[in-house]
């Protein structure tokens, strides 16, 4: 027995964690699996909340990490976004603790049942094939063209995406702003689909290529959680042992979710999320309502 959790939770609480780092690398949704697991477990819902987002900081930080080469040359928007994601995680950690955890109860079947929705529209596939219908036509062009100097002009023109450049900060839209706030917000309340929501906002701004955008949204979320996290641990809302063990499943859950994700198709992955998200949006509306 730990701080009230037997053995066996314990290790329940590892594989929720396991499978929700699988699916956050898989569809972006981690919280749908690692939220309601701490639930199940008898952790009240803004304890429950608190203790995921530190569980499942790791991914975040890990996934900056890696998307180096997809940040590079992005100094300026890298500190903007981190610190527009830092200030949106302590508002919304302070919302949910200082606001009647009824607020939180009641809004959480909502907030599952939005995610699941943002995963179902699925604007990160949209994107990832729009984005390989130019890169094919980008070669195509290149390949009828040879190796003239108007070949080279357009081959220059339709270079790899991870070598355009996204557009300099200035000529951002005012409403880009206000949903990068709204997205750092949200991530620090609850959180879950928070980077497809991301996602979906830098698209429709048409800044930049889909792979470094979709590092970009990675910032955000980041900045948000780390802060969020130093909020609850600094007010005690913290459930340890949940945390610890959700963070370790998570590692694994991610690491291991590659070669698996390889093999199943990502429609599959993405149907399973909604209806796992809508199932649980009924029972907790069930259960609050």
């Amino acid at each position: 027995m730990v701080a009230g959790f037997s053995v066996v939770t314990l290790l329940l609480i590892l594989l929720a964690g396991v499978g929700a780092g699988f699916v956050g690398y898989a569809v972006g949704a981690s919280s749908l699996v690692s939220y309601p697991a701490l639930l199940a477990c008898g952790i009240p819902p803004v304890l429950a909340n608190a203790s995921n987002t530190v569980g499942v900081v790791g991914t975040g930080i890990g996934g900056v990490m890696g998307a180096r080469r997809e940040l590079k040359g992005q100094a300026l928007r890298v500190a903007v976004y981190v610190s527009i994601g830092a200030v949106g995680g302590v508002a919304g950690a302070y919302l949910l603790l200082e606001l009647d955890p009824k607020v939180f109860e009641f809004a959480a079947p909502a907030l599952i049942l939005f995610s699941s929705l943002i995963i179902a529209v699925n604007p990160r596939g949209r994107m990832q094939a729009k984005q390989a219908a130019a890169d094919a036509h980008a070669q195509l062009t290149r390949m009828q063209d040879g190796d003239g100097k108007a070949g080279a002009s357009i081959a220059a023109r339709g270079a790899d995406s991870l070598e355009r450049p996204v557009q300099p900060l200035k000529q951002d839209s005012w409403w880009v702003w206000i949903g990068v706030v709204a997205v750092a917000v949200y991530s620090g309340y609850f959180g879950a689909g928070a980077g497809t929501l991301a996602l979906a906002v830098l698209d429709a701004a048409k800044i930049g290529p889909f792979h470094k955008i979709n590092a970009l949204k990675t910032l955000i979320g980041t900045g948000a959680n780390i802060t969020a996290s130093i909020v609850f641990i600094v007010r005690g809302a913290v459930d340890w042992p949940a945390a610890i063990m959700l963070c370790v499943g998570c590692f694994i859950g991610g690491y291991i979710a590659p070669p698996i994700t390889r093999r199943i198709p990502a429609n599959v992955m993405r149907a399973a999320a909604v209806i796992a998200g809508i199932v649980l949006t009924i029972d907790l509306a069930l259960k609050t309502y």
